[in-house]
């Protein structure tokens, strides 16, 4: 089954990070996905631009309102997410273990069985 292992943290925490703490941390997360796509269980893996850089289109009117930013009223922000493939949430628990491992600090980990999955054409950043 797939499962969306989604990413969370302080983007100022994060966005702290000198370019040789994020390199340090991206390399650490790099080899971790790396393990994971020797054995065919590693899906598509996405880093997301800072919360300023997002739009949010709100739905229940009939014109939708679009607003700057995503305004989640919480202290974290989703800032990229991994797509694997497991036999079930423990597997899937103890990738996020991994990864909490390889970026350790604050955040945490969102575990999603995947209901459905249309890997679409490639993309480039």
């Amino acid at each position: 089954m797939l499962y969306a292992i989604l990413c969370y943290n302080e983007e100022d925490y994060v966005g702290a990070w000198t370019p040789e703490e994020d390199a340090i941390v991206m390399d650490r997360l790099g080899k971790v996905q790396q393990g994971w796509a020797e054995k065919g269980k590693l899906g598509p893996v996405a880093r997301l631009m800072p919360t300023t850089a997002a739009a949010t289109l709100r739905k229940g009117k009939e014109e939708p309102l679009i607003l700057d930013g995503p305004f989640a009223e919480t202290k974290e922000q989703l800032l990229g997410f991994y797509i694997v493939d497991c036999e079930g949430l423990e597997e899937a628990l103890d990738k996020a273990r991994e990864l909490a491992a390889a970026n350790p600090g604050k955040g945490c980990y969102e575990i999603r069985p995947v209901a459905l999955f249309m890997p679409g054409g490639p993309l480039s950043p």
